[in-house]
This record gives C-alpha cells, structure tokens and sequence, in this order.
C-alpha cells in the first residue's frame, strides 16, 4: 500500500512524501477500500502547513474525502465486495488502500460520475449551509460573494440559482465571466476598490443582505462595503493569507456583520439527522449533473510534487485530484 505522509507541517511541497506502508488485517467489523478518487482541497493544504484550524497529530496521511471500492469485509454486512462508498469524512485518503469500520459507510448512487462523488462532502455543503443558515433569503434576492470561480463558489452558483436567489460573482480575472454567466452566475465583476459603486450599479441600488467571502483582507472589506445596513459577510476562508475585516463606515454606521463558517464545527453542533439530509439531497443533485465543479487533472499517488504544485497554482480550470489505483 501507497500513502502520503508528512512528518512536519511547512511547505506542502517539501514536507509531503510517498511512502509504503503494509497492509494490515482486519478486525472484526472492519472494511478495507482501495481508493478511486480523492481531491486536494485548500483545508488539505492548510494542513500540511500547519495553519489550518484542527491539525493531526504527526506524522499523518492528509485528504479529508473520496470514493473507494469495497475490496475486503470482516464479519460485518453493511457493505459488500465490490461496492462503492464515500469515503469517511477526515480519514486520510490520499492513499491507495484504508480500513474504516464497516458500519456507516454510504453508498455512491449507482451512475454517479466518481470524480464529481469524490468532491461532494466539503464544497456542496459548504456552499448549501452559507446560503441557508445566515440570512433568511426570498427568492429574487441578491447574493454576493468573491472567489465566485471557486469549487465552492460554482456551487454556491448553481444552489442559488436553484433556490430563484440572484449572484453577484466577484473575480480577479475578467475573463472568467463567460464561463460562469454560462453556469447561472447573473452578474460578474472584478474585485477592485470601486466594488460598492458597480454592485449598487449592478442591482439597480437593491438591499443585498449577504456575501460569502472566501478571501479575507481587503476583499472582505470591500464585501462588507457592498451591503445593506443589517446585512451579514460570512468567511469561510483566507486566499489572501490575512484576516478578514470591515471598515468602520460598514461596522459602526450599517451595522453589518462578519460571521464566520467552518464545516467541522457545523457538523459538530448539527443533528445527525440534519446532517444526513443535507447529504442526500445534494448526492441527488450531484448525481443529476445539477451540482459539477470542473476537473483540471488527476494524479497518482506518486506525482504528489505534482499535483501539489498544480493545486497551488492560480488560474486553474478546476480541482486536482488523485487516483490511486489508476485513472477513472
């Protein structure tokens, strides 16, 4: 067996290494998987550097999510050879083969694309959850948010538009219009300081109430410029590699607020039956193609250097994943 491992955090490309590790046995109530698609996301890379918000203990193998294949079960019947589950949520995925209890594991709809099942337990939700939980919006209401061309982002598109919300999609590179007005965004801007003008511009002067911000810094200023007075910036990340703020005319005058999202707190705080119905109706909207992110390319285990550094890279067409045990 295969696996990524890294012994300290720093630079994702100098601590993460491919290592043989040997098959162990397993225990009653045990299922070994060998992996067929799991996704480098940015909390992965978070964590290999050390600055992501819940670290494990060293040395460890990252990848918090994937689709694998029933290849071995030990006196347990929930799932059988030969079938395809979703990964457990933080297990370590980026390996070839791993033996998770066998009670729990959740069925892959049968037909669904393997590389899209792959990326379906971080994003969607996350996406889902920011649209749903923080302000209670009516259809034909606004929606504004920056690294719009993210995984999240696409998401985020297709839900509101799904729910009758309009998008406000903020970008670096004009160039990504097209592609995302083709997915459902309604209006593209850059992210330049003139923001607050061209939405009000953009919206006829409408009260726009939420934006997702997954930048932080400036971005998160701007956002919070571009609101209502009452309405709320949700961050749920730092591309830029500082904190998120407002300006004092947005905090003290418009009273708007910064809140922040974390999927492993929501999931620690949420229901087992909350969470479990969240899941399904997004595995059903993944399985029709209602819910895609782009796939820029998938790699073996063995061009971890690679696909690491393709996953760092800026104008990427979409995520990196790798395929252990042979392309899909």
């Amino acid at each position: 067996m295969k696996a990524v491992r890294f012994s300290s955090f720093g630079h994702p490309l100098k601590v993460a290494e491919v290592v043989e590790e040997p098959d162990v046995a397993l225990q009653p109530g045990e299922a070994r998987l060998e992996v067929l698609a799991t996704p480098i996301n940015p909390s992965d890379l978070l964590t290999l550097s050390g600055q992501y918000g819940s670290l494990p203990k060293l040395p460890a193998v990252p990848g918090n999510e994937g689709v694998g294949r029933v290849v071995e079960v030990k006196d347990a019947s929930a799932v059988r050879v030969g079938d395809v589950v979703f990964l457990p949520l933080g297990g370590g995925t980026w390996r070839t083969r791993m033996v998770v209890p066998a009670e729990g594991l959740v069925p892959v709809p049968p037909g669904m694309d393997l590389k899209q099942a792959a990326m379906m337990f971080i994003n969607p939700p996350t996406a889902d959850i920011m649209l749903r939980e923080f302000v209670a919006l009516q259809p034909g209401d606004w929606v504004l948010q920056n690294a719009a061309n993210s995984g999240v982002g696409r998401y985020l598109i297709s839900l509101a538009k799904l729910a009758g919300y309009k998008t406000l999609n903020v970008v670096r590179r004009e160039e990504l219009a097209k592609e995302l007005t083709e997915l459902g965004a309604d209006v593209v801007l850059t992210d330049t300081d003139d923001l607050p003008e061209r939405v009000r511009a953009a919206t006829g002067g409408a009260k726009v109430r939420l934006a997702i911000d997954a930048v932080g810094g400036d971005s998160t200023r701007r956002l919070g410029d571009s609101l209502a007075t009452g309405g709320t910036v949700v961050n749920y990340g730092v591309m830029s590699g500082k904190g998120p703020k407002l300006s004092a005319a947005a905090s003290i005058f418009k009273d708007i607020t910064l809140r922040g999202f974390w999927l492993v707190l929501w999931m620690k705080r949420s229901p087992r039956e909350k969470q479990a119905e969240t899941f399904a109706r997004l595995a059903k909207l993944v399985a029709q193609g209602t819910l895609r992110t782009p796939v820029e390319g998938t790699f073996a285990l063995d061009q971890v250097n690679e696909a690491l550094a393709r996953a760092m890279e800026g104008g990427r067409a979409g995520k990196v994943l790798f395929t252990p045990n042979g392309p899909l």
